[in-house]
């Protein structure tokens, strides 16, 4: 794989290592260009992803690329097209297949296409609603309020790997994931690190009985904007300085109850 540097923890002029296991599941870091996936071998799925967005930069490019294995890995340790086939779940991508994609037309096209690899991809509850297109322009929201300084935000995206989620065909599916941007304000005086988490909650259409996958029609997604010290912990990743970067008012009281429900971009906090 050509140009495969993977995530830059130096990219926003302030250090931001790569998040981290807290259990004691094994992993295997896969880099791709300007993005790096944590796999977790036992779980078959991603522990986290962090991929570098120069907005100034990115390309519009028509859509190449197919879901392929990555041979650096045991097909046994990816969640392979045999979990999709003849369902209602999608290849859901962690990394957004347009988020590496900058830089000269040659750079952008083989990054978006490394974005096909399945230990890039969650199982997600097939359909379309409101607060999933929500989940999915996230980032181009935190992207519009970045811009006043120089576009650049990093992102870490995954399932919460949670012990209970519901096996079908050998994976546990997740009924959760969690996104966490991150950017550097221009303005500031003392160069500083600014981020927000968010959840995205699939359990009213994950169904799972004696290994046969039901989508119920009355189900739904949930987004939530959430403490990323809540994410760290759900999720069992270290996020390192993204908990004290958090821009959510340290008020907020923890636990879903106190999270922060979203239904359009307008109730995201940035600052």
């Amino acid at each position: 794989m050509s140009e495969a540097s993977g995530y830059d923890e130096a990219f926003l002029g302030i250090p931001l290592p790569l998040p981290t296991t807290l259990g004691d599941g094994p992993t295997r870091e896969l880099t791709y260009p300007r993005f790096t996936v944590v796999l977790h071998a036992e779980r078959r799925l991603a522990l986290t992803t962090a991929v570098n967005i120069d907005g100034a930069a990115l390309r519009d490019l028509p859509r190449t690329g197919e879901w392929r294995l990555d041979d650096r890995v045991p097909a046994s340790e990816q969640t392979g097209p045999a979990v999709y086939a003849d369902n209602d779940l999608d290849r859901g991508h962690l990394v957004r297949r347009r988020d590496p994609g900058w830089g000269t037309v040659a750079e952008a096209r083989a990054a978006t296409e490394a974005t096909f690899f399945y230990p890039n991809a969650a199982p997600q509850a097939g359909g379309f609603n409101q607060s999933k297109e929500l989940w999915l322009g996230l980032e181009d929201h935190v992207l519009a309020y970045a811009e006043a300084t120089d576009q650049r935000i990093s992102v870490f995206t995954a399932p919460v790997l949670a012990p209970d989620d519901p096996e079908y065909r050998g994976v546990r599916i997740p009924r959760r994931f969690y996104k966490v941007a991150a950017w550097a304000p221009a303005d500031a005086v003392t160069p500083r690190l600014e981020a927000a988490g968010f959840l995205l909650d699939q359990s009213q259409l994950i169904e799972v009985h004696q290994g046969a996958l039901a989508v119920p029609r009355l189900g739904a997604y949930r987004t939530f904007q959430v403490p990323i010290a809540d994410i760290e912990s759900l999720a069992g990743v270290d996020l390192g300085p993204l908990v004290e970067a958090d821009v959510l008012p340290q008020t907020t009281v923890r636990g879903e109850g106190g999270w922060r429900p979203l239904r359009a971009p307008e109730d995201v906090v940035l600052g």
